[in-house]
């Protein structure tokens, strides 16, 4: 509620002892502190009672939330995994058609330059037709 340092405390402590007198401080201070545990007393009554008021709102607003997300997500969920399974089996089978088929070239052939003239080119020697 209030931030008072050390300093500023004796001041007022000082002012109220001008002002009340020696006779009527300590009373004075006493009622202080009950009012000011009441109002503190009050104060967290009124925020445990809040707290309590929106928490089961709160909760079942996640509650909602969450089941909302599992439920759009678990379609989205499947058909990805659909996809990476039907990417899995289209690889095997390009994979296994690729080891089994001579004529096709492999992966390491075709990404390798060849330094063989094609029927078309002339030949390094510089000769044409």
């Amino acid at each position: 509620m209030f931030n008072l340092s050390g300093s500023e405390i004796v001041v007022i402590v000082l002012l109220a002892l001008i002002v009340l007198g020696p006779e009527k401080l300590p009373e004075a201070i006493r009622r202080f502190g009950r009012v000011y545990g009441e109002l503190k007393r009050m104060s967290t009554g009124f925020q445990s009672e809040f707290r309590n008021a929106f928490d089961e709102p709160m909760r079942e607003f996640r509650e909602t939330a969450q089941l909302t997300k599992d439920a759009v997500m678990r379609p989205v969920n499947e058909v990805r995994d659909t996809f990476k399974e039907v990417g899995a089996e289209a690889g095997r089978t390009f994979d296994e058609a690729a080891k089994s088929d001579p004529t096709s070239p492999s992966t390491s052939e075709t990404n390798q330059p060849t330094n063989q003239p094609t029927p078309s080119e002339p030949d390094a020697g510089g000769e044409s037709s």
